[in-house]
């Protein structure tokens, strides 16, 4: 009798079933496990010397998951953090797997069992008062962008929403009458309503009657050159370059990486220094574990001690 299972049919089932129709990720989410899976295999096809199509869940083991792991790592430049949610995507394929062949689960187990890299506790980096404030006013009202970009770095440091949440964000999800307020599609499709000041509402409200194409023609709140929803990559080089810009200002920003997820960290720690309870700020930034909200709480403790 044949024991070995092939395992081209089961990462497929892994992906529609499992991903999309059982736990319903988001598509970026499936994108970062598409990639993982796909480099994981070409390693593997160079390293056992097989067809793709051929590769069974018993041609794997532990050695050979570290060995792609350590791979990553080495030739292409991946971080402890990469190479750890690399391993994330691994472990849970092969739980999946473990649950539709029992015959298997001895080895699908073997492979859990990699533990992840110890990383080192990095440091929040997020901006003072004044450092957040220059990169504001370093937007030239003159240029033919200034209403978007006001309006985009005015919102993200009043709500602190990932970028991702930002590029998602569809005009019906604002509520520009009182009480003021969004409503974010998080981590874990998870949606939460945050409240926004009423000089964010202005400044919306000013660019999307000034954008083009009109908001009847695009639903997203946010667009580029080119009349598209912004990505990531756009916001990410729109905050750099007015962050350097600052720089000239406010030396101290020069110091800085400055990208969406420092103005998303500045706005956590100014929410907590004007002395908001933990829970509201964990509601607030959509944490979904109150632990990551105590990170900001330790590095608020040391700048006390610091003073």
């Amino acid at each position: 009798m044949n024991t070995n299972h092939l395992i081209a049919p089961l990462i497929q089932a892994f992906f529609l079933d499992f991903l999309v129709a059982q736990r319903g990720l988001s598509p970026n989410t499936i994108s970062a496990y598409r990639d993982c899976i796909k480099l994981f295999l070409n390693f593997a096809v160079g390293r056992l010397e097989k067809p793709v199509d051929k590769l069974t869940v018993e041609d794997f083991q532990d050695k050979l998951i570290v060995a792609f792991l350590d791979d990553l790592e080495r030739s292409r430049g991946n971080s402890t953090r990469t190479r750890n949610v690399r391993l994330a995507a691994l472990h849970s394929l092969f739980r999946y797997i473990a649950g539709q062949q029992p015959e298997a689960m001895a080895r699908c187990q073997q492979i859990c069992t990699v533990p992840v890299k110890r990383t080192s506790h990095k440091t929040i980096e997020y901006l003072e008062d004044n450092e957040i404030r220059a990169v504001m006013k370093s937007i030239d009202q003159t240029s033919g962008n200034a209403l978007r970009d006001y309006a985009l770095l005015l919102f993200l440091y009043n709500t602190g929403a990932r970028a991702q949440e930002v590029v998602d964000l569809k005009i019906d999800k604002l509520r520009f009458e009182t009480p003021y307020q969004v409503k974010l599609l998080g981590k874990g499709r998870k949606e939460r309503a945050c409240p926004i000041w009423p000089e964010t509402v202005d400044a919306l409200q000013n660019y999307i009657a000034h954008r083009q194409p009109s908001a009847t023609e695009c639903p997203s709140v946010f667009l580029n050159a080119n009349g598209k929803p912004i990505t990531r990559f756009g916001m990410r080089y729109i905050i750099r370059q007015y962050a350097v810009k600052a720089g000239e200002a406010c030396p101290s920003i020069k110091t800085k990486k400055v990208s969406p997820h420092t103005v998303r960290h500045t706005t956590a720690m100014h929410l907590l220094q004007a002395g908001n309870d933990l829970n509201v700020i964990k509601d607030w930034m959509g944490h979904a574990d109150l632990n990551t909200t105590h990170g900001y709480v330790e590095i608020d403790m040391k700048m006390k001690r610091k003073a």
